[in-house]
This record gives structure tokens, sequence and C-alpha cells, in this order.
């Protein structure tokens, strides 16, 4: 997401990371309100309640595109949001344990939601 703001988030302690991300009218949800999981795999969520993010979306008038952070995200997110008017982008998990893919390709599949920040 830093690469995208034009922005070293990794840096900055967890509180500036949000901070900046603000700054740049970015916000972050997260599709799983609650679960059980163990450890740090999306494959291990085990009983997940979704967060409810269609009532979230229809109080934010001025939101144009929503990002998902990876297929499980994607998963959850997409079937409440397809009837919306927003961008729905499916984006590779920014997670490091996700290495089947490049940092330089994670990077530039992540760019394209500056095109919703201006």
């Amino acid at each position: 997401m830093g690469h995208t703001i034009g922005q070293d988030l990794v840096s900055l302690a967890y509180e500036a990371r949000l901070d900046a991300l603000k700054v740049a009218r970015i916000a972050l949800w997260d599709t799983v309100a609650s679960a059980r999981r163990e450890g740090s795999l999306d494959a291990a969520i085990r009983e997940a309640d979704h967060a409810p993010l269609a009532e979230l979306v229809a109080t934010l008038p001025d939101l144009r595109a929503v990002g998902f952070n990876g297929r499980t995200s994607a998963a959850i997110g997409r079937p409440q949001l397809a009837a919306s008017r927003l961008a729905l982008i499916d984006l590779p998990s920014s997670s490091p344990a996700y290495a089947a893919m490049p940092l330089a390709d994670k990077e530039r599949l992540w760019a394209r939601l500056a095109d919703f920040l201006a």
C-alpha cells in the first residue's frame, strides 16, 4: 500500500501508518468481523462472522472502490457488494507469507488503487 501512495509505511509506527492512509483517503476494514484461527493463515479461519460491508458502504457516499486484500477477503466481500456502484478490485495478499508472487508484481497490481485516489 505504501508503494501506491508513495510513502514508506513499513518504517512507521502502526498509528502513523493509519494516519498516512487516512491522509491518502484510504480506509481499512476487515471482511471477517470475528473468527477462530490458529496461526496467521486465512486457511485456518473457522467459525467466521462476516463484517456487514454493504451496511458500511451505504454510509460512505464518496467511496468509489473497494480493494480486497487476498482471495479470502474477495470471497467474503464481493458477494456483499456485488450490487453496489463500486469498483471491486481483487488484489494479491499483502502478507509476506504469500510469497508465490514477487513483491514487484504485487506492487504493480496494488497500484491500480491509485486511479481512485485522485
